[in-house]
């Protein structure tokens, strides 16, 4: 290997050398050598040679203070993937040894997922994700590192695979920062995510930060001017930061609490790094000395630490100027742990394995690991991985002074639940601050809470389940009555299938009905269907992720009958076949036919439709009430290409599942709505193919192509987005109205 290529990491061992850590140089370079080798040739969307890409993953694991083995790893990370004709995992496992071969594998599960159906995809990968994380937490580190380095580089790829991936980094890997404490990370794929999920209002606030801080140039210089001549009458040893608050983290704060941008008071911001946790609550005292302070505006996270192991003590002050900023006091330790979270452990301890105090700061995977595996209902569990990953806490006490970390909105039942199953099934009533209060209340921050409990407890109550927040008090309140209550939920299960048969007016008998739901039942995995009532009883799964099945078998099981049937036709009467097109509908008397949507009138399922032969192309599909076909209708020889056209059925091989509609929204400008659009869609799981924008006076216009069903769903998406805020007008855009 030529030694120029070596010189593409010389920044790299430079990083390595500051850190002040013992590495194994020898197998880096071996590492960084081989991928260069299977990635010979390749190249990435922006024409770069993609050993770049590995080598800026290794740079940020580096920066992480990581260890040998997860440097490897970076640099291999997409090797098996990537290269499988050339390389696979135990080749990397014979070369670089096990640990390496562990984390390739964990980095590679997280991506390589091929499963049909889109909602299972993302669960999926969600769930090998967090197996990963539970093997070797350095895997989401590198998966972190990895994701950094792709949306700095996102400009290259298309506008559709841009946002796809934006709305990840936003929903998934930015939320997983903030959990494991790592700030930085976070903020940058938050800023990077927002800058292509909302641009114009990513640009409207960048514009008021660059006029706002050019305002005030030396605001903070000046600040720090005077606080370090005040600390420095005192023996204490400090370090004086200054920043301005992120875009994103500004966005964000607008959007929830409805504010403007004026009204963001800790927009400028000071950090008092120091020595020790004594020396905080002083320099606290010091600044509350030379500054007003902001009531209702002082947080101590030192004594009562966040679950991702932050710790600071945060207070907002009014400056000299009149202007409001924030002092967040902590110490050294403390500012590493705030950085860069459990990654912390590696980048300042001497160990590099995991001990016992971050694997019980890592114990919401294990919980999470363990709600997916009870949970059938793939809600459930995206569910609870949106309640202990997205979800501010609030911090409450038991009558011993042990600090319980809930979930925002947490109930009574939840906190219950959190301290032992046996409390929560055992709990008759609980108290706040001494006074009795309802188990569904929400605990406010610092609130006392005691569980009251009694042996002759019944069990929790059906109830409780449309009551409790956390998918862990959830899951456990199903996991008591599927193992007490079997027959009690057949019972239940057994009326809501029944319900559902007369919902779509079946006539089957029930011989034939416990058939159909026997094979529903094997379809999740289930022995009969006994199993599947117990499941709808408890709530392992719910009626509709079971509905849509039971209509299937329903339909299969009477179109056999009818095709084992004997057809009796009348010789006089002659039969028009129907062929079904690869398009999703039905042609009478054509073979073979070619159809396509014709774009003046773009029809959906449910409206009536009418076929129109076309020359050198094949059949032609528009609404009935089209204006096309209606002057087709009134030319004689072109109504003689026209042809009767159907729907094709749900339970047909070549139905067509989705199809693609425009429509145009048009909303008064203003920060954050283009978001709050792509997020109601995005909670209807609505694919968006394409969207461009456009500024017009005081309005913006937003042209958006989306995926729906059918008729009745494209106007349920129309009322969804008609009900936001500010949304003026929205409307379907064909051919014949562009």
């Amino acid at each position: 290997m030529a030694d120029e290529d070596l010189k593409m990491i010389e920044p790299l061992f430079e990083l390595l050398k500051s850190n002040g850590k013992k590495y194994d140089f020898e197998k880096i370079k071996s590492a960084f050598l081989y991928a260069d080798e299977m990635h010979k040739g390749q190249k990435r969307l922006s024409g770069d040679p993609y050993i770049t890409h590995p080598i800026a993953v290794a740079e940020s694991v580096a920066g992480l203070g990581l260890d040998t083995d997860s440097i490897c790893a970076a640099f291999l990370h997409d090797t098996v993937e990537d290269c499988p004709d050339k390389t696979d995992l135990d080749k990397i496992r014979e070369l670089f040894g096990d640990e390496v071969a562990l984390l390739v594998d964990g980095v590679t599960k997280i991506k390589s997922i091929n499963i049909e159906d889109k909602e299972e995809e993302h669960i999926e990968n969600i769930r090998k994700m967090l197996l990963a994380m539970s093997k070797d937490i350095r895997v989401i580190f590198i998966k972190l590192c990895d994701r950094m380095h792709n949306m700095r580089t996102l400009y290259v790829k298309k506008d559709e695979k841009r946002r796809a991936t934006a709305l990840e980094t936003m929903h998934i890997y930015a939320p997983l920062a903030h959990r494991l404490g790592m700030q930085k990370v976070k903020q940058e794929l938050e800023n990077y995510a927002l800058m292509y999920l909302d641009p114009i209002g990513y640009n409207e606030i960048k514009q008021h930060i660059d006029e706002k801080y050019g305002k005030n140039v030396n605001f903070i210089e000046n600040l720090k001017t005077d606080i370090s001549e005040k600390l420095k009458q005192t023996n204490i040893n400090f370090t004086l930061e200054g920043r301005v608050k992120t875009v994103y983290s500004i966005y964000r704060k607008m959007y929830n609490q409805n504010k403007s941008f004026d009204e963001i008071y800790d927009f400028y911001a000071l950090r008092i790094i120091v020595d020790t946790e004594y020396e905080c609550y002083t320099v606290l005292g010091m600044i509350h000395e030379m500054y007003k302070s902001v009531p209702g505006r002082f947080k101590d996270y030192i004594s009562t630490p966040k679950p991702n192991m932050y710790q600071s003590l945060h207070t907002t002050v009014i400056g000299k100027d009149g202007i409001p900023f924030e002092v967040q006091i902590r110490t050294k330790e403390m500012h590493q742990v705030a950085e860069y979270g459990v990654a912390a452990h590696w980048k300042y301890k001497s160990g590099e394995k995991a001990g016992a105090d971050i694997d019980k700061r890592l114990e919401w995977i294990s919980k999470l690991i363990d709600t997916e595996n009870d949970a059938m209902d793939p809600d459930d569990f995206i569910h609870a991985f949106k309640i202990d990953i997205f979800h501010d806490e609030t911090f409450v006490f038991t009558p011993k002074g042990d600090v319980i970390a809930l979930p925002f909105g947490a109930t009574l039942i939840d906190f219950a639940y959190s301290i032992h199953t046996g409390v929560g099934n055992k709990m008759v009533g609980a108290k706040i601050n001494g006074r009795i209060a309802p188990i569904d209340s929400v605990p406010k921050n610092g609130d006392i809470v005691e569980v009251l409990t009694s042996n002759s407890s019944k069990g929790p109550s059906r109830d409780w389940l449309n009551i409790v927040k956390t998918g862990e008090a959830r899951n456990k309140i199903r996991q008591w009555f599927k193992k007490e209550k079997r027959q009690e939920n057949i019972i239940v299960g057994k009326a809501e299938v029944e319900k559902e048969f007369a919902r779509f007016r079946s006539s089957c008998n029930d011989d034939e009905r416990n058939e159909i739901v026997t094979a529903v039942a094997k379809r999740f995995g289930m022995n009969e269907a006994d199993d599947l009532y117990n499941a709808l009883g408890y709530g392992g799964i719910t009626l509709s992720k079971v509905e849509s099945k039971l209509r299937d078998e329903h339909d299969r099981m009477f179109k056999e009958k009818e095709m084992a049937a004997p057809v009796q036709i009348e010789p006089t009467v002659s039969t028009v076949r129907k062929h079904r097109s690869t398009g999703g509908v039905i042609v009478d008397g054509e073979d073979g036919c070619t159809v396509k949507f014709a774009k003046c009138c773009n029809p959906l399922p449910g409206e009536d439709i009418i076929g129109f032969i076309t020359k050198g192309y094949g059949i032609s599909v528009h609404r009935a009430d089209c204006p096309n076909i209606r002057n087709a209708y009134a030319n004689e020889e072109n109504a003689n290409r026209i042809v009767k056209v159907e729907w094709d059925t749900p339970t047909s091989g070549t139905y067509k599942s989705s199809y693609d509609s425009a429509i145009q929204i048009i909303v008064s400008s203003r920060i954050s709505l283009l978001a709050e659009i792509s997020g109601a869609l995005a909670d209807m799981r609505v694919d968006i193919v394409s969207i461009n924008t456009k500024k017009v006076e005081d309005t913006t216009v937003i042209n958006m192509t989306i995926s729906c069903r059918d008729i009745d769903h494209f106007n349920s998406i129309l009322t969804r987005i008609r009900g936001i805020k500010d949304v003026i007008r929205v409307t379907r855009v064909t051919g014949a109205s562009k």
